[in-house]
């Protein structure tokens, strides 16, 4: 009996150990198939870094994948650098791409300038990327300069227009040589500020032109005036020439200003002759309210001369024949009147 329990517990322990056994490989199994699932991609990287003696090992790609670094990017841009020639160790490189730069740009660059024995170093071109500068395109500008038109035809302006001393308008369109100046690049000013230098040059040096005709015999002379102002300072470039492309005579500003401001005084004096005109009007107006206003005293005066009459008869001091002799004075004066602007008119019509 005894020994029959004994046999049934060692069959059961031999069970357990196999289940535990079992549930052990699985989980081996997962943790397997997740870590292929997840760092699997991995190991082309590090053959292929490895085949190019970049020196990345997997770990360092474990922990760009665990960082949530592209190891893709750090790779490829140390691949590149380690072919170049170039001393970028891997970190640098993560360390740019945690920052939010662009590490391919940055290497490209790098192997660019060493090519073209421009001098730029890992910290230089690291902080012009960050700054939002594109360095491969800056290095590639100071290889082989750009050329800027002046207007921007973006603008949607096509010349530059300014006036000469004879009125005379001048039309002007530039073209720019620029440089990239690699030491000015963070901070510098951009293409805009050259394009408005160049400008504001040529319309300064059109309006000292004592005619149109100097501008048009020599339009050198403004390429070689704006050049000596130093346009360049501050800016990320360097200005390496200004042509004149083409100089077009515009309309006589002078005419047309003389013309307009003629038309102006012409208007100011119409105005100030109306505003006389209307005073005039006014005037006579007043005056001729005035007139009334003494005619109708003079009716309110001589409406008093019967009351006085008749005060003086109650008085005594004016007699019936005074009062007739002064109606026949007045009888005689109107008789009087009366000839008299009849010979007037008479004449009048003989002289018609």
């Amino acid at each position: 009996m005894i020994a029959s329990l004994m046999l049934l517990a060692q069959e059961s322990s031999t069970g357990a150990a196999d289940i535990l056994l079992y549930v052990m490989i699985g989980i081996a199994v997962v943790v397997g198939l997740a870590i292929l699932i997840l760092f699997g991609p991995l190991f082309g990287l590090w053959l292929q870094a490895l085949a190019a003696h970049a020196g990345v090992g997997i770990f360092q790609l474990i922990g760009m994948r665990l960082r949530k670094v592209n190891p893709q990017v750090i790779v490829l841009s140390r691949i590149q650098a380690v072919q170049a020639g170039l001393e970028v160790e891997t970190g640098w490189l993560e360390g740019h791409y945690l920052a939010g730069g662009r590490p391919v740009n940055v290497v490209r660059a790098l192997i660019a300038a060493n090519r073209a024995n421009i001098v730029l170093t890992w910290q230089t071109a690291t902080a012009i990327d960050l700054a939002g500068r594109d360095i491969l395109d800056a290095v590639q500008t100071s290889v082989n300069p750009k050329v800027i038109d002046c207007p921007n035809p973006s603008s949607g302006k096509n010349t530059v227009d300014a006036v000469a001393k004879d009125g005379i308008q001048v039309k002007a369109k530039a073209r720019v040589t620029v440089r990239a100046n690699i030491d000015r690049l963070v901070g510098g000013a951009t293409e805009e500020t050259i394009i408005a230098r160049v400008g504001e040059g040529i319309v300064t040096t059109i309006g000292s032109s004592e005619t149109y005709k100097t501008v048009l015999e020599n339009p050198d002379t403004i390429s070689k005036k704006v050049l000596e102002k130093g346009l360049d300072a501050g800016t990320a470039f360097e200005i390496l020439s200004i042509d004149i492309a083409d100089v077009d005579v515009g309309e006589n500003v002078g005419a047309k200003l003389q013309a307009d401001q003629a038309e102006a005084d012409k208007r100011r004096f119409q105005a100030e002759a109306e505003k006389r005109r209307a005073m005039a009007m006014a005037r006579e107006q007043e005056m001729k309210a005035l007139t009334q206003e003494n005619q109708a005293k003079v009716v309110l005066a001589e409406a008093e001369i019967p009351k006085a009459m008749a005060e003086a008869f109650r008085g005594g001091n004016l007699g019936i024949m005074d009062y007739y002799r002064m109606r026949n004075i007045q009888a005689d004066t109107s008789m009087r009147e009366n000839i008299g602007g009849a010979e007037s008119g008479g004449g009048s019509n003989q002289q018609t």
